[in-house]
């Protein structure tokens, strides 16, 4: 104990490196629920019956309340760094935690301390790394799945060998391939390691293959080594199913070193609600960044789904901004796109991006309709 009284000696929360997390809540129970938050994401006891120093130090601190329409007010509260230990496990416990059950409470910005970033590792490769690994010096790069579930493995194996000769750079499962008996896991994974890597050979591609590592969790780390083992180039993970801390340890494990695309399976509960959960940029960027995602898939507006070109251009800014030591994420825009898009997808969002298209290749001939999308790209 220090000579103070307080089992640790803090600087003044002024001058101590903090979280820094702003809300979206509803202005006609502002105070109750700004009251709740700071104390519901700390130490969930009555804050008057904890000592002082614990006020003082753990609670959250409201650095700054305003109110933007008659119904809703933004409010900043900073948290003492040492709350989440370093580890993204606690900070997700601090970012969404107890409040995740309270209703109209959104989280639209986070500003972190150094010292929390220093102690993640982030995307392994980054969007400079993935160029490097595929080949590719400025265009976007391009992505599709092998899909529909309810081929045999030898049959998605040709289907890729095809997409290689293509030009496609980068051959993922479709999420929901997992384990089924026309497609078992270990036999898909083999085999199709197999046809991408000798496609690659006979064409001269660099293209990676990322099964889907939608396993059971005592499967989970076991199977990103066999994927490893048998030639894959990539990991499919999502962290909606498998968490978050268990695809940042996939990254970090240096016995797989492969670059992870993280999917938004089961996150979008987190976007929906308008009024509720986080925002685009947060979802699909920031969280998909800190637990190792070196690509972020989500839907494009114009696709199948319900996003603005607004909530879009907000996620892609979260991948490619600057987050400490934390590698860029390549921005994947999915959801029904087509050949015809691209043009507007790089003028919209940049060559950093990558480009998936799935279900579209296969209108007509696939060999035909990859090499236009290729070629289309290569002449942005």
């Amino acid at each position: 104990m220090c000579s103070s009284g307080l089992p640790y000696k803090f600087p003044p929360i002024s001058f101590r490196m903090a979280f820094l997390i702003t809300y979206l809540i509803d202005s006609d129970a502002a105070d109750d629920v700004i009251e709740a938050i700071r104390v519901e994401q700390t130490i969930e006891f009555p804050y008057k019956l904890v000592p002082k120093w614990i006020q003082d130090e753990i609670v959250g601190k409201v650095e700054s309340i305003v109110e933007i329409s008659k119904s809703k007010t933004k409010v900043s509260i900073s948290y003492n760094d040492g709350i989440a230990g370093g580890e993204l496990t606690q900070f997700l416990n601090l970012l969404f935690g107890n409040i995740s059950l309270f209703q109209g409470v959104q989280i639209v910005d986070i500003k972190f301390p150094e010292s929390f970033l220093n102690k993640l590792k982030g995307p392994r490769f980054g969007v400079s790394g993935l160029r490097k690994q595929l080949g590719i010096e400025n265009r976007p790069m391009l992505m599709t799945a092998l899909k529909p579930m309810g081929l045999s493995s030898k049959e998605l194996a040709n289907m890729a060998t095809t997409l290689v000769e293509g030009g496609i750079d980068i051959i993922k499962d479709d999420h929901s391939l997992a384990n089924q008996p026309w497609a078992l896991w270990k036999d898909r994974v083999e085999q199709v390691a197999d046809a991408i890597n000798s496609a690659n050979s006979k064409f001269n591609r660099n293209a990676v293959y990322a099964p889907s590592l939608n396993r059971p969790t005592e499967e989970f780390f076991d199977g990103a080594r066999f994927a490893k083992k048998v030639g894959c180039g990539a990991l499919l993970l999502l962290p909606g199913i498998c968490g978050y801390d268990a695809m940042r340890a996939i990254a970090d494990d240096d016995s797989v070193a492969l670059p992870v695309i993280g999917h938004p399976a089961l996150i979008g509960t987190y976007v929906m609600n308008p009024n509720h959960g986080f925002s685009h940029a947060i979802t699909f960027g920031i969280l998909m960044r800190l637990s190792g995602a070196d690509i972020s898939i989500f839907p494009n507006h114009g696709g199948r789904f319900s996003f603005t070109l607004e909530e879009c251009k907000s996620v892609v800014a979260s991948c490619l901004s600057g987050l400490g030591n934390i590698k860029k994420a390549s921005p994947a825009l999915a959801g029904g796109m087509k050949i015809e898009r691209a043009p507007e997808m790089v003028s919209d969002f940049g060559r950093d991006i990558t480009i998936l298209i799935g279900g579209a290749l296969h209108d007509g001939d696939l060999l035909s309709n990859s090499l236009r999308l290729r070629e289309v790209v290569q002449t942005l």
